[in-house]
């Protein structure tokens, strides 16, 4: 089984990709291939509804990002996580641009895969954009997968994410049960997973 990360923040390396490599670590652990495709800094065509997608499966715009995550989707996954930087309270808007073309356009490849979102802030607006992101998995009949936590993580420069203990343990937690979803789709028979490690809480007042 494979899962898709997608990591929808400009810089590359930041601390959006930190929190998908930690779920990334985690699904391999728990046997679950994963692969991360970045965005990058380069514009990202947002869809025009031209139905070219309906007449030819594919969209019409082939840029590089869509073209990535549209082979690794024909190509076979089982389950996907969209991870941003929140921008204004929202998703970055090069990758709503993207997933608004993905989702229109390979829709029924997605249908009933698990889903979930990851987001990384400063300070504030996670949650809104953390429900922005959700939408795309609740139109396309894809269950979500949830966590100990909503699905964020604090940092701004590179790097600051590993300081948010709790949010690094919701990317772990995270992956976990992706995994014992995915098996559980494919007929597995265990039970509720278990919380893997001791609850961390963390406060930041600084």
């Amino acid at each position: 089984m494979k899962v898709l990360l997608i990591n929808g923040s400009p810089r590359e390396n930041g601390n959006t990709f930190r929190a998908l490599s930690e779920v990334g670590v985690t699904l391999k652990e728990e046997g679950i291939d994963s692969e991360i495709i970045s965005i990058g800094r380069k514009a990202v065509q947002g869809c025009i509804a031209c139905g070219m997608c309906g007449r030819t499966g594919k969209c019409t715009f082939n840029d590089e990002p869509y073209f990535k995550v549209m082979r690794a989707v024909k190509d076979g996954i089982d389950g996907l996580i969209v991870g941003s930087p929140v921008y204004y309270g929202g998703p970055n808007g090069s990758l709503c641009a993207l997933l608004d073309r993905v989702f229109y356009s390979l829709g029924p490849d997605l249908e009933y895969k698990p889903g979930a979102s990851v987001v990384v802030c400063r300070r504030g607006g996670a949650s809104a954009a953390f429900d922005r992101l959700n939408k795309y998995f609740t139109i396309q009949n894809m269950p979500i997968v949830s966590s100990q936590y909503w699905n964020m993580v604090y940092g701004q420069t590179p790097g600051q994410a590993e300081q948010d203990e709790e949010g690094m343990q919701t990317m772990r937690t995270l992956a976990h049960n992706m995994a014992w979803m995915l098996r559980k789709l494919n007929g597995g028979d265990e039970g509720q997973p278990e919380m893997k490690e001791q609850r961390v809480w963390t406060n930041f007042i600084r």
